[in-house]
């Protein structure tokens, strides 16, 4: 059976991470197996493993040409893996394909994530008397774990994470056929090929989107999200909402789009609408040298893994839509239930993030053969660095903390777009914002200050004014701001979330400039 990419993007490491293969320049069947053991077990939720054998290394890269697997040895080598699988605790069967590169083939080894974890596999497979041991992937290695890594690994056994489970709602049939082979033109699968004469059930087999006994076959959830044509009739609110609000959250105005279907056609249709729609460039000339500058309001490969992100980790058990907001001077995109606790807020604002362990591991693996996301914990530096490149300001990622209800990712918009819808706000209420300026409070104007990262009331009042969370308070200090336009709500459409947050406008950002201009001139004054 042929795996699910082509053998040379297998090879390049482009689609799946270094830590998830294995090369092996012959069948040795003692390490193979404890590699078996180790990627079945998937510790830390990365999906498949892949041992190829036929392949020498250095360092971890394979080396080309490759050394090459002979052909007429598979059938015996498969026999001899039947035989060794049989040895695991509890029983497992990895998948095999002979893969031909470099005018020679090679023997690939495809080990899903196993729904029985944990394993236990003899340290040595070939010994008369065998000592069974749990193996976990460590980097690139297939270890035995500590103590306290096997503790963590048998807390897993019922913990199959929610795409790769099997929805007994549903049947294999409501997968469609086309989309599968259309994921398999996409990576240059050999599969592709293979699957003109198979039914759905059979290709759902071999691409591991199903499970059970040919009378009791269901398909796994991850198969109803990718490879059926209305994934919202098994799970609410899977969409992607991409609402423009031109005059901020607060303004009556907005235009919403809404894109549903398979995922990977929504994260494709949304992340096209809004390169064709909100991505502008300008061109910046320069007195002093020939040269242009051409820079983007948001550089298109920030959005685009952003919003990858966001469909790889969102709580698909959750019934909220994954929500693009495209505000005056920012885009932010939130999804739901939040970051893995593992990730603390101080490691996004460091820069430094690494997740412990991932929420959907077959839905990341399909979106990286699709090249729609980034390998494992590249998504924030990526972002980062798209961002710098274009000149633009740096990224704020919000964890929700404490609640972690939700994750939020603001991309701002470039300084030189930015300015000019400064510029066009305060052409428009220059006298507003002067009368507004001088009216405000010692408390309202630091309230403005605050605010202008997202704040909770809670924190308004206590963190900035030092004052109890108390109606009186909030109506004497916030409410007023609001009423004129000046802070507005992060959730318009939900007054009473216990995720609100409250943020300066840029009607409120000109009255601080308004403010911080008056006080220069008084002190010159003075």
């Amino acid at each position: 059976m042929s795996i699910l990419v082509s053998i040379e993007d297998l090879l390049s490491g482009n689609v799946v991470e270094g830590t998830r293969m294995e090369f092996k320049k012959g069948w040795n069947p003692k390490p193979i197996m404890r590699s078996v053991c180790a990627f079945a077990n998937d510790f830390e939720n990365e999906g498949s493993g892949y041992i190829i054998v036929g392949v020498d290394e250095v360092d971890g890269k394979p080396i080309r040409p490759v050394f090459g697997f002979p052909p007429n040895d598979l059938e015996a080598v498969e026999k001899k893996l039947i035989g060794l699988c049989n040895l695991m605790q509890p029983h497992y069967m990895p998948r095999t394909s002979l893969e031909a590169i470099d005018g020679k083939h090679v023997l690939v080894i495809w080990i899903t994530a196993g729904s029985n974890r944990p394993y236990k596999v003899p340290d040595d497979v070939l010994a008369k008397h065998k000592t069974y041991n749990y193996r976990i992937r460590f980097n690139s290695n297939s270890i035995v774990p500590n103590p306290e890594q096997e503790a963590e690994l048998l807390q897993l056994t019922a913990k199959i994470p929610f795409d790769d489970r099997v929805n007994t709602q549903a049947s294999v049939n409501d997968m469609s056929s086309s989309l599968m082979r259309e994921h398999l033109e996409k990576t240059k699968s050999r599969l592709l090929e293979e699957s003109n004469k198979m039914t759905v059930e059979e290709l759902a087999e071999k691409m591991n989107l199903s499970q059970g006994a040919n009378e009791h076959l269901f398909p796994k959830n991850v198969g109803l999200l990718m490879f059926s044509n209305h994934p919202e009739k098994y799970f609410k609110g899977v969409q992607i909402d991409v609402v423009e609000f031109p005059n901020g959250v607060a303004g009556k105005e907005f235009t919403e789009k809404i894109f549903q279907g398979a995922i990977q056609k929504q994260l494709v249709d949304a992340l096209s609408y809004i390169k064709t729609n909100v991505i502008k460039e300008k061109v910046i000339k320069h007195p002093d040298k020939e040269a242009s500058d051409r820079v983007f309001n948001y550089p298109f490969n920030a959005i685009e893994e952003a919003l990858s992100n966001a469909v790889y980790h969102r709580n698909y058990e959750l019934q909220d839509p994954i929500e693009v907001r495209i505000l005056p001077d920012a885009i932010e995109i939130i999804s739901y239930n939040g970051a893995d606790p593992s990730l603390k807020q101080e490691d996004f604002d460091k820069g430094i993030v690494r997740a412990r362990r991932y929420r959907n591991r077959r839905i990341g693996e399909f979106l990286k053969e699709l090249r729609l996301t980034e390998g494992r914990g590249t998504g924030i530096p990526t972002i980062v660095k798209a961002l710098k490149d274009n000149g633009s300001g740096s990224p704020t990622f919000d964890t929700n903390e404490p609640q972690r209800t939700h994750f939020l990712i603001e991309i701002p918009i470039h300084p030189e777009f930015d300015d000019q819808e400064n510029d066009q706000v305060t052409d428009q209420v220059t006298d507003q914002v002067t009368d507004q300026a001088n009216k405000l409070t010692k408390e309202q104007i630091e309230v403005l200050n605050f605010t202008l990262k997202p704040q909770k009331r809670k924190e308004i009042l206590e963190e900035c004014l030092g004052l109890s969370n108390q109606t009186k308070n909030f109506s004497t200090h916030i409410e007023p701001l609001v009423v004129l336009n000046l802070i507005e709500l992060t959730i318009p459409d939900k007054p009473t979330s216990q995720n609100q947050k409250y943020v300066t406008t840029n009607i409120g950002k000109s009255v601080l400039a308004s403010i911080k201009n008056r006080d220069k001139n008084d002190e010159v004054t003075n």
